[in-house]
C-alpha cells in the first residue's frame, strides 16, 4: 500500500460553487458536468445570500487556517483562498482528514466573526486529492502556487 505523504484539500463558499453549475462540480470525488435543473433547485433551496470575501475577508482566513495547523503540528505547503473558495496543500498527519477541514473551517468562521462578518460561511463537505509521492505533492504545490499569481 502507498504511503501518504501529503494531500490537497479544497471547499467553498456558501452558495457559490453550487452542483449543476455550467464549470463543474465534485460529488463523491466524481468531476460531474453542467445540470441546469439541479442548479436551479439548488439556487432556491439556498437559505441566504453566496457568500463572497473581499480581501480583508481571504487575510483572515489564510491567517486563521495557518495558525489552526500549529495546532496539529501539520505544515501547510501551498494556500490560497479565493473570494468563493479555499485550496490547501499540507503535509499528512495522523488526524483524520474530515477533523482537520471542519477545525479549519471553524477556526476561519471564528475569525471572521471576530472581525464582525457574521453568517453561514462555508458549503458542507470538501474536496479531497492525496499525494502518495513527492512528485505528485509538488504538482499539487504548483497548482495552487499558480493560482495565487491570479488572486
Amino acid at each position: 500500500m502507498a504511503r501518504t505523504v501529503g494531500y490537497m484539500i479544497t471547499w467553498t463558499t456558501y452558495g457559490t460553487w453550487l452542483q449543476g453549475e455550467k464549470k463543474g462540480y465534485v460529488k463523491d470525488g466524481e468531476v460531474r458536468g453542467e445540470n441546469i435543473a439541479l442548479k436551479k433547485s439548488n439556487v432556491k433551496n439556498l437559505a441566504g445570500t453566496a457568500v463572497r470575501f473581499g480581501r480583508k475577508e481571504k487575510e483572515i482566513v489564510r491567517e486563521a487556517i495557518i495558525e489552526a495547523a500549529k495546532r496539529f503540528k501539520q505544515k501547510i505547503l501551498a494556500i490560497a483562498v479565493y473570494s468563493n473558495h479555499v485550496h490547501i496543500v499540507c503535509e499528512y498527519v495522523e488526524v483524520p482528514i474530515e477533523t482537520i477541514v471542519g477545525y479549519y473551517k471553524n477556526f476561519a468562521r471564528v475569525a471572521l466573526q471576530k472581525s464582525g462578518y457574521y453568517g453561514r460561511v462555508w458549503t458542507n463537505g470538501y474536496d479531497r486529492r492525496f499525494c502518495f509521492n513527492e512528485g505528485e505533492l509538488k504538482t499539487r504545490i504548483k497548482y495552487v502556487n499558480k493560482h495565487i499569481k491570479n488572486n
